[in-house]
């Protein structure tokens, strides 16, 4: 049977409707048990390696390529692989967030900072202290960052308090949402130099250096290849194409799920995570192309779980969920971004 229903605020205006009782803890110990006896959350260092060295030899040629094709708008197709590269990099650094590469912690930021920092110039420091965040209590509108108020809003409530540009922005968010994740690469850039104050001063100086280098060399390779027309069109094209791509990894794993009551009991592990998560159902194009993350929910319940493991794991947790009568979501791709889109345009229904 399923679990008991409970009255707490339905996530998008705050009125009362049935929410799926809180469950014991020891409902994630079978479960745990389980996983762990099939050994699926020791690490995969040799798979990473491995990966980690063809996206470095894969970027390295995207590079010559450039070199090669000189100043050319011809190098603007070069682009679209620069960027699926790009976050090709910035799962791996996700994954050396997650401890999912090594459980040596120095060895684990070290990967951080070259993929995040040099790489991308996104400052890992700023994306873990916002993940972590994430991942313990995932959208909870007081405590996941993810859904607080910024340029999108996930709930009515959010939405009612909303005035002038924003107010339209959030009437009109759903539309404008795939639109908007052209700037997230260079959003991405600018969040990250901005947490560097909030950073201890030998974090800064470091994180700070590395940011500088990133934007050094990224400069000096397209000015030295291009005229600087095309360098400023090539970054444009290049980092919009970025923020789209991993956008598109990101958009379908929490939006339109489950959000939290803050006023109501507090979930367990097991809930908290498989109820605010959802699943993309694929194969391995699936997987290479969301990194992952497309098996959100055995992520959230096991974030140091290395990545070629969660599929395996998929049929252990689902099955886990059926007997204990918690609902487990999985959809199709398309179907995934349908619901996200819908759920950010009854958001913003009350202001149309």
């Amino acid at each position: 049977m399923p679990p008991a229903a409970t009255v707490a605020q339905h996530p998008l205006d705050g009125s009362e409707g049935p929410a799926v009782a809180p469950l014991p803890g020891s409902d994630f110990a079978p479960l745990l048990k389980t996983v762990k006896g099939q050994g699926l959350l020791e690490r995969r260092t040799g798979w990473y390696a491995a990966g980690i060295a063809a996206n470095l030899v894969a970027l390295g040629a995207v590079i010559t390529g450039m070199v090669i094709l000189g100043d050319t708008w011809w190098n603007l197709f070069l682009a679209l692989p620069l960027a699926v590269l790009w976050t090709r990099t910035a799962f791996f650094g996700h994954d050396a967030g997650h401890a999912q590469i090594s459980g040596d912690r120095k060895a684990s930021r070290v990967i951080g900072l070259v993929h995040a920092n040099l790489l991308l110039g996104m400052n890992e420091a700023w994306w873990n202290d916002k993940h972590v965040r994430h991942h313990a209590n995932p959208n909870h509108v007081d405590k996941d960052p993810d859904v607080g108020v910024g340029a999108l809003v996930w709930t009515q409530k959010q939405a009612a308090q909303r005035e002038g540009f924003a107010r339209w922005l959030t009437r009109n968010q759903a539309r404008l949402f795939f639109p908007m994740l052209l700037l997230e690469g260079i959003a991405l850039k600018i969040y990250g130099f901005q947490f560097l104050r909030r950073q201890p001063a030998r974090e800064r100086a470091l994180s700070g250096l590395l940011l500088a280098g990133h934007l050094a060399l990224y400069a000096t390779l397209l000015l030295s290849v291009m005229s600087p027309g095309k360098a400023l069109v090539f970054a444009l094209v290049h980092h919009a194409l970025f923020g789209l791509h991993l956008g598109m990894a990101f958009a379908p794993n929490h939006k339109g799920m489950e959000m939290p009551d803050p006023d109501g009991d507090r979930w367990g592990h097991l809930q908290r995570q498989v109820l605010t998560s959802r699943n993309v159902r694929g194969a391995v194009l699936t997987d290479w192309f969301l990194g992952g993350l497309n098996y959100q929910i055995e992520h959230h319940l096991f974030p140091s779980m290395p990545r070629p493991h969660l599929r395996l794991a998929q049929p252990l947790v689902k099955a886990h969920c059926a007997s204990i009568g918690m609902p487990y979501a999985e959809t199709g791709i398309i179907e995934s971004y349908r619901q996200a889109l819908e759920h950010m345009h009854e958001v913003g229904e009350p202001l149309r």
